[in-house]
């Protein structure tokens, strides 16, 4: 699940010259704030998803486990009927 994060570069680009850097200097740093960000970033919709997905797989595997373990106490009582 990727999500991007936009970087308005011409925009950047702009404020920059505005301060007074070159056109050598803009590039450099447009190209270093390119490299720096990370590819891989958590966002909060993708936390939410992923959550949301590790919550409804502990709810089976717990739903699983209570079915199992009444499973096997039925069966207990089947085989102990006077719970001897």
């Amino acid at each position: 699940m990727a999500h991007t994060m936009n970087f308005d570069t011409h925009a950047f680009a702009q404020r920059l010259k505005t301060a007074g850097f070159s056109a050598e200097q803009v590039d450099t740093l447009i190209d270093l704030a390119r490299e720096s960000t990370p590819r891989d970033i958590v966002t909060n919709e993708s936390l939410d998803t992923r959550l949301t997905i590790l919550e409804q797989r502990m709810t089976i595997k717990l739903g699983s486990l209570l079915i199992v373990a009444m499973g096997m106490l039925f069966a207990l009582l089947k085989l102990f009927p006077d719970g001897a």
